[in-house]
């Protein structure tokens, strides 16, 4: 009796919507976590504000007098763009459907996303007793300053206590900025350790690019798979009659032989750290990008690390739909070059001058520098110098590597009059026996450091031997020549993997770029 009694009751309930079902609660309205108390907006630009709700809702936002209204489409998803908004807060902003979410704190400023592997995701605390300038700076609270990490519940406010979590890099490099720019500035970072940068654009920016598949038709053009493929049945085999014999005997199996990659394809999960860590943020309004990484390659066989981060790059601003916005990336390898001023903060790890080795470094060794230079050549893309910065497969000066990284957003992108780079190789002229080289972002003027003359070129005839040179500065030129090369018709600069021994700079402060005139 008492059963069908509360059956009852829950029927005359439900006839009168005292009970939510499951559906109704479903239907609620819900932001993603980049949607949140605390944000910072970015200015000047339309900002695109979503989530879900029941298919066919009416959802408005409302944000400083602004009200915009749109219905959830047969998924549930919805979008709104408010108009663009000048720097401003703390604000609310409410978002209204069948319930309303009220988001307090709510500043208008500047947004910049980090993200790469472990020298961008690397927490401010593993880094503060090496580095006495970010433990100082660690242990300020910053009220327009706002922090986001992948994965989290939302954003947080820069708080000693969430500062020692955070990316070291990003950190550094905001901070610097937020006090330049004066304005409130929001920090997302996705990154992740030891990953390589397949991992972190999504297959359909890889499969639609057209310098990858150029360079992967390349490269299969003289790749050997077949013959490597039938290695691999023939060392597999073998493998599987040791592991038989080894599992006999009671003895540990050796590892088994990995298959051979073909030209193209991905190590691991293409794309599956941009699914988890980046496409998240999407579409919320940005500034721009800092990118650290590069020590782990792309994992795609066959594509080099430029050609990859060019598609990366045009992938992201295509799927961010908010144009070419500002991408800057950290110069790998880190360090390997001597600074200007040893005593500065921000350079204080650098190598020390060393003298020229006795023989010039051959073309291999400056490849993987070069790769990474060449980067820089992708438009509205900037690299952050980092040769006189510190070594090391993780530097402990970040708040160097922040600070450098912040001149070159005030240069590139707000406008203010600061060189962001040092002399960069631009042209060359054979004069006789002599060179000249002439450079842009010569800034205040070239100049040299640490030695009685110019250090660091080298010169070839037509044998393709390179000789060390002497090197003169003539204007926004330098003239290298050498005794033991009467014709030259090509000349290095800087050319290693490392090159403490190289020290042209401007009067900026700034190391020259290492590049070579050949292609051989």
């Amino acid at each position: 009796m008492r059963s069908r009694s509360l059956g009852v009751a829950i029927l005359q309930a439900l006839s009168f919507g005292l009970v939510v079902a499951p559906a109704v609660a479903r239907a609620e309205v819900k932001l993603p976590p980049a949607i949140s108390s605390h944000m910072v907006l970015q200015r000047e630009m339309p900002v695109p504000i979503w989530g879900t709700a029941a298919p066919g809702e009416k959802v408005t936002v409302a944000f400083q007098g602004q009200e915009k209204s749109t219905t959830a489409d047969k998924d549930g998803k919805w979008l709104v763009k408010l108009d663009p908004l000048k720097v401003s807060g703390p604000d609310k902003l409410t978002v209204a459907g069948t319930n309303t979410l009220t988001l307090d704190d709510v500043l208008v400023g500047e947004v910049w996303v980090g993200s790469g592997q472990s020298n961008m995701a690397g927490g401010v605390a593993g880094y503060t007793k090496n580095d006495e300038v970010l433990a100082e700076m660690a242990e300020g609270t910053y009220p327009r300053l706002r922090l986001l990490k992948s994965r989290s519940a939302g954003w947080q406010e820069a708080t000693p206590a969430n500062i020692k979590g955070f990316s070291a890099l990003l950190f550094s490099f905001g901070l610097p900025l937020h006090k330049d720019i004066d304005v409130p500035l929001g920090l997302m970072v996705g990154a992740v350790g030891g990953t390589p940068s397949g991992y972190w654009l999504s297959e359909d920016a890889y499969n639609a690019d057209a310098a990858c598949k150029e360079v992967v038709e390349r490269f299969a053009a003289t790749h050997p798979f077949e013959d490597m493929e039938k290695r691999y049945k023939e060392d597999l085999a073998k493998w599987e009659k040791d592991e038989a014999e080894a599992k006999q005997a009671g003895k540990k199996a050796p590892r088994q032989p990995p298959p051979p990659q073909k030209p193209g394809d991905c190590r691991g999960k293409l794309g599956n750290l941009y699914e988890a860590h980046i496409r998240p943020f999407i579409p919320y309004a940005i500034r721009g990008v800092l990118w650290d990484q590069g020590e782990s390659g792309t994992a795609i066989h066959g594509i080099d690390q430029c050609t990859l981060m060019g598609a990366l790059i045009r992938g992201w601003r295509k799927e961010w739909g908010q144009g070419d916005f500002p991408f800057l990336y950290i110069q790998k390898p880190s360090g390997g070059g001597c600074a200007w001023d040893p005593a500065d903060p921000v350079t204080a790890k650098a190598d020390k001058f060393a003298p020229l080795p006795a023989a010039v470094p051959n073309t291999n060794d400056g490849l993987y520098v070069e790769n990474h230079v060449r980067i820089m050549q992708h438009p509205n893309t900037a690299m952050v110098t980092s040769t006189d910065l510190g070594a090391g497969i993780h530097p402990v000066n970040k708040s160097g590597y922040g600070a450098r990284a912040a001149r070159v957003a005030l240069g590139m992108v707000y406008g203010r009059k600061v060189e962001v780079y040092g002399p960069v190789y631009q042209a060359y002229k054979v004069e006789a026996d002599k060179v000249r080289i002439t450079f842009t972002h010569v800034g205040q003027g070239l100049a040299f450091r640490h030695a009685d003359a110019v250090k660091g070129f080298a010169l070839a005839g037509e044998d393709k031997v390179f000789h060390w040179a002497d090197a003169v500065i003539g204007g926004d030129a330098a003239v290298v020549s050498s005794g033991k090369v009467p014709n030259p018709v090509a000349v290095r600069y800087g050319w290693g993997r490392t090159h403490p021994w190289a020290n042209l700079f401007n009067k900026d402060g700034l190391p020259a770029l290492p590049f070579r005139t050949d292609a051989w």
